[in-house]
């Protein structure tokens, strides 16, 4: 494993890192010594980047389509020639689609499960075996406190990331004896634009108080230098609800998170 202190000879790679818990991390990376790959697709990543980089950090923004495979494969190219070793992967991109399921578009599904599940699974696969080669490093994966529960009026993020952890569970067992290490990530509701590209301002998650992104952003980042399995970010309230969970049933958990959800809820 590489040391939990790094300088500049250590490249970390964050993926959604245009905005919210994405540029918190990058940001963490720049001021702990890394090297920082910056990947996102909207137009915002350049000033992001810029801002990193007005710290005195080396960063090479990345604007690409992570929900396709072009935009992974593309991603990838860039990483295999970088003349610096991944030490850190942050696969944190995602999105949300709120509503009814039998109301939500199939495009808007399909592409938030290619994002959330298909791209992370797709450049795990490029990254890690090099990381298992070189017999070193950590790879941050970005859940959710909902993945321990059912999410109506947004089923596919909420199972998007129950995918995700536990997917990030599976592997860190595979890799325990190689030098890498996986950390999955659970924060609850962010300030982050989540809300609003999913579509879910109305209700009451979207209006109520939600974590600052720096902090989530930090525990991810001192949970992945410890080695941890995982880390419930955030507020207490997070760990509370993580904790809760596990002694309702799946009906009382998709009951209870349905009332945060519910389109319009914000408004009762």
């Amino acid at each position: 494993m590489g040391s939990s202190t790094s300088s500049t000879s250590s490249l970390a790679v964050v993926t959604g890192a245009s905005s919210g818990i994405g540029l918190e991390l990058a940001r963490q990376f720049a001021e702990h010594g890394y090297t920082v790959i910056m990947a996102a697709e909207d137009g915002r990543l350049a000033s992001a980047a810029a801002e990193i980089r007005g710290s005195g950090a080396a960063v090479t923004p990345v604007q690409v389509d992570l929900a396709s495979s072009d935009g992974v494969e593309e991603l990838f190219g860039v990483i295999r020639d970088h003349p610096l070793p991944v030490e850190s992967l942050a696969l944190n991109a995602g999105v949300g689609v709120g509503g009814p399921f039998v109301e939500t578009p199939w495009a808007s599904d399909r592409d938030l499960l290619e994002l959330n599940v298909v791209s992370v699974v797709h450049l795990a696969k490029l990254v890690i075996p090099r990381m298992v080669e070189r017999g070193a490093g950590r790879v941050l994966m970005t859940a959710s406190v909902q993945s321990a529960m059912p999410g109506p009026y947004y089923a596919t993020y909420a199972a998007s990331k129950a995918f995700l952890l536990s997917f990030a569970e599976s592997i860190r067992y595979e890799l325990r004896d190689t030098g890498v290490s996986v950390t999955a990530l659970m924060p609850g509701p962010t300030d982050t634009d989540f809300f609003r590209r999913a579509g879910m301002e109305d209700t009451r998650a979207g209006q109520g108080p939600k974590d600052d992104p720096a902090e989530v952003a930090q525990d991810g980042f001192e949970a992945l230098m410890a080695g941890d399995d995982h880390v419930v970010a955030g507020s207490l309230k997070n760990k509370v609800q993580v904790v809760g969970s596990k002694v309702m049933g799946d009906p009382t958990k998709a009951a209870v998170a349905a009332r945060l959800t519910e389109p319009g809820s914000g408004d009762a």
